[in-house]
Order: structure tokens, then sequence, then C-alpha cells
């Protein structure tokens, strides 16, 4: 693939013989960032786990304090009060058998998807559209709750959901480049130190093998592995 010139600029910013702490990275990741619009700034974690085996799954969910700078559509499938409640906290659209059937008419205009348990039964047929876009309710990731107008509001706020990937990998936006560099870091060191909580038991030898930032069209700038741990100890 041949590489323009502001991408290998970009690049030589970046010594890669070295590992980086995140105030360091996140200022790299900054100037080093060249594209004309306003780029997503990613975080990718390689963990030592195996994820085909259910015990070694590392998932969940963090509010980045200083949100991800993307404003996303929230639905929200519920009942009664529970719907305005739902409309009172900012969902974009709610609803219930209507709009359960709405989505299986081809409606996705959404990018999360909150339920009550209630209201699990009618989605389950939904699996097969809702699964692979990674829009279905889930109790782990607090999307499966009575208490839709908090849900509500945290998504909005800011919160993101985390899960290894069968290469175990975790892939993160964590903001955009224009953000102050204190928000990127703050940010960083949240979802650091959630992975980091989220360590399952069977898990063995180093749990976090590297970490990288990037801006989405910039080169991935190496962090030290061992700001996980750091992270977590500051949070808890």
């Amino acid at each position: 693939m041949t590489q323009g010139k502001k991408f290998k600029a970009a690049v030589a910013k970046v010594d890669t013989s070295r590992l980086y702490d995140v105030s360091e990275a996140v200022g790299l990741v900054k100037s080093a960032a060249f594209a004309k619009f306003n780029e997503t700034v990613e975080i990718s974690l390689r963990l030592g786990v195996d994820p085909k085996h259910a015990d070694q799954m590392v998932r969940g969910t963090v509010v980045l304090p200083h949100g991800t700078g993307s404003t996303i559509r929230v639905a929200v499938v519920a009942s009664g009060e529970k719907v305005k409640e739902a409309e009172e906290a900012g969902a974009d659209v709610a609803g219930g058998d209507d709009l359960v059937a709405k989505i299986q008419a081809g409606f996705l205009d959404f990018e999360a998807l909150i339920a009550t348990p209630d209201m699990m039964k009618l989605l389950g047929r939904l699996g097969k559209v809702l699964g692979p876009r990674g829009l279905m309710p889930n109790p782990k990731a607090g999307t499966v709750t009575f208490d839709v107008g908090k849900a509500v509001k945290e998504l909005k706020a800011g919160k993101i959901e985390f899960r290894v990937d069968k290469t175990a990998i975790i892939h993160c936006p964590i903001g955009k480049v224009s953000f102050e560099a204190k928000q990127l870091v703050e940010n960083t060191e949240a979802l650091l130190s959630a992975v980091a909580r989220a360590k399952p038991a069977a898990a063995k030898g180093k749990y976090v093998k590297s970490v990288f930032l990037s801006s989405t069209m910039g080169p991935g700038v190496p962090v030290d592995p061992a700001v996980t741990e750091k992270a977590a100890g500051r949070a808890s």
C-alpha cells in the first residue's frame, strides 16, 4: 500500500522502539493527526486471554468522563410509564410492541438499544437482526434494565461497552482529536482501569500485552501496558 506524505510525516513523529506513558501518547496522537475532519481517537489493547473459553471473556462498560465526542441515538423498548421515562431522559425513540414491529420491518436508525426485562421476550426473535450489529440489549452492558432513565442518560453522557474479540483485542473510541489533552488522558485512564477491573480470574500470565493509541487516519502510538494497572490503582 502506498503511503502519503502526510502519513509518512506523522509516522516519523513516533518512536516505535519505546513505550510512551498515556500523556505522551495523547500528545503524539494529537500532533500526528492530519485529516481535515475531526478524527476519532481510538485505543487498542491486546490481552493475554483466550476468548474461546467463556471464563476468559473480557467484557464491561465504562462512562468516559468527557464522553466520546459523538452523539449517539438511543432507542428504548418498554411499556407504560417506562416509555415516558425514557423519552424524558432523552431517548431518541421509545415504544413497545410498535417499536419492535418497526425494528422487525427494518428500522435501525439508532446506535444503542435499551429494553426492560419484560420486553426481552419480544426482542428474542430479532436476534439475527440486532446481534450481528451489536445492538441486542444485554444485562452485563446495563441495557436490560427497568431503570431506563438512568441507562439513557449514561449512554448519552458517554457510556461505552468494551468486549474482547476473537483475536483477544479490545478496540474502543475514547474521544476526538479536538479534545483537550487532559480530557483524552482522563478518558483513556478510565477505560484502562475498567479493563483492569474486568480481568477474569482464569486469566494467566501477562494480562495486557500491548496498548496502542491512534487517531482515525494517524499512526499507532505504543503505550506502556503497565499503565493499565496504574490506572486501576488510581481508580480504586
